[in-house]
């Protein structure tokens, strides 16, 4: 079985947060192609989610990020931007992303391997507001995450070979 590559931010003792979940999918499919399909189609939650964070975020000089667009991109290199991420790397197994403020900087990495998925988020931060921003994010981005990975998988089902 071949092993996922992972990028974080920094050697995980040195990361103030970090996280990282994984599905087995029914079919193999590129990081690329994961990302467009978890992030079509964002529900009524993920858009008030993200206009709570912006309009509370913006009080303290964080720019508005306005949550995922669901634009399909077939391909993106490094300096390309997908959504608010900007692109750092991109090969067929792996795509990492990243956002960095004066408060904290946010890595997501989406890998593939042998029909696992996994989503690994590091972050550092950068001072007191990139703390108390991580208390209710770092729980609720678990959440998340595990909603987009079980919907991917409900998405794919009709797909297995």
């Amino acid at each position: 079985m071949t092993r996922a590559s992972v990028h974080t931010l920094r050697p995980l003792p040195e990361l103030d947060y970090h996280d990282s979940r994984s599905v087995l999918l029914p079919v193999q499919i590129t990081a690329l192609q994961a990302w467009n399909l978890m992030t079509a189609g964002q529900g009524p939650l993920m858009r008030l989610a993200f206009r709570t964070r912006d309009g509370i975020s913006s009080l303290f000089g964080v720019k508005r990020i306005g949550g995922f667009s669901g634009t399909r991109r077939e391909a993106v290199q490094a300096g390309d931007y997908l959504d608010f991420f900007l692109v750092e790397h991109s090969a067929p197994e792996v795509l990492v992303l990243t956002e960095r403020d004066r408060h904290l900087d946010v890595m997501t990495c989406v890998s593939m391997a042998d029909r696992v998925l996994t989503i690994t988020s590091s972050v550092v931060t950068h001072n007191t507001f990139g703390r108390l921003y991580m208390l209710p994010v770092g729980p609720a981005h678990k959440l998340i995450v595990n909603s987009y990975l079980k919907r991917l998988k409900r998405k794919l089902q009709g797909m297995e070979p």
